[in-house]
């Protein structure tokens, strides 16, 4: 029996499903407290919402950005010859690299923007920010809007503007939500390739969430290169805690705008 699963359906499941075990592979860890960010118990005391409420919230964002994956592939056009989807690694390199910069770009200045709004923020942008001490499976926890506006638009735009083919998609989104999820997994594993090449990592936005960086490291998820350009960088340092795990402190505060 053979089956003909079409590029366009994974480019459409594959970001979901691993999200979902990457996720879980934090869950593990997370148990950990040598590896913490934030205490298990922080992490309970804190957060103001329940994670029952998280889990069919993401549930809710996926849904919505399964459907603007299928309008988006259909009104791409899903009528490839076989050769079409092949690319040269210089190829998937440019249009990996294209899109990284279109989804930081778009991103920082929609979530800088829902920060200076006041309206965005206490009616949207602030049900993201009920996770104080950020877990892997929350990284995708925001207002539906949020979710629309922010992340699936922003992906839509790194699609489109990259060129890439739908079957390149299916590699460029997992990568994406596997970094998303590994910014907010609010742990710091030793050899983590992400932080050995990415200074946007679980530190760098564990930051944002905390009351003292909210103004501060809206970059996300690759670079952080818009916060340094215009003020909104603030650097840290990584202390161990007395009783396991890591403590994130500002070096400094930068000035406000």
């Amino acid at each position: 029996m053979e089956f003909n699963i079409s590029d366009e359906f994974l480019g459409t499941v594959a970001p979901l499903v691993v999200y979902w075990i990457y996720s879980g592979f934090y869950v593990l860890f997370g148990s950990n407290e040598k590896y913490r960010l934030h205490s298990k118990k922080e992490e309970d005391a804190k957060n103001l919402v329940l994670k029952k409420t998280v889990v069919k919230g993401v549930l809710l964002q996926q849904v919505i950005q399964a459907i603007v994956a299928i309008i988006l592939f259909t009104v791409t056009g899903s009528d490839e010859n076989p050769t079409t989807g092949t690319h040269s690694l210089f190829d998937l390199g440019r249009q990996f690299f294209t899109a990284m910069v279109v989804l930081d770009t778009w991103q920082y200045f929609m979530h800088r923007y829902m920060h200076q709004n006041k309206f965005l923020y206490r009616h949207i942008h602030s049900q993201h920010h009920r996770l104080i001490v950020p877990y892997a499976f929350g990284a995708l926890y925001n207002h539906p809007i949020e979710g629309l506006l922010l992340d699936t638009i922003g992906g839509a735009l790194a699609f489109l503007l990259s060129g890439m083919s739908p079957r390149a998609s299916i590699f460029f989104f997992s990568f994406a939500t596997i970094k998303t999820v590994d910014d907010h997994c609010g742990l710091w594993l030793p050899g983590n390739l992400f932080h050995i090449f990415f200074k946007n990592n679980s530190a760098y936005h564990d930051v944002h969430h905390q009351l003292y960086g909210t103004k501060y490291n809206y970059s996300q998820p690759f670079f952080v290169v818009w916060d340094k350009i215009l003020g909104t960088h603030m650097p840290y340092t990584l202390e161990k805690r007395e009783h396991g795990g890591f403590e994130v402190r500002p070096i400094k505060v930068v000035k406000d705008d």
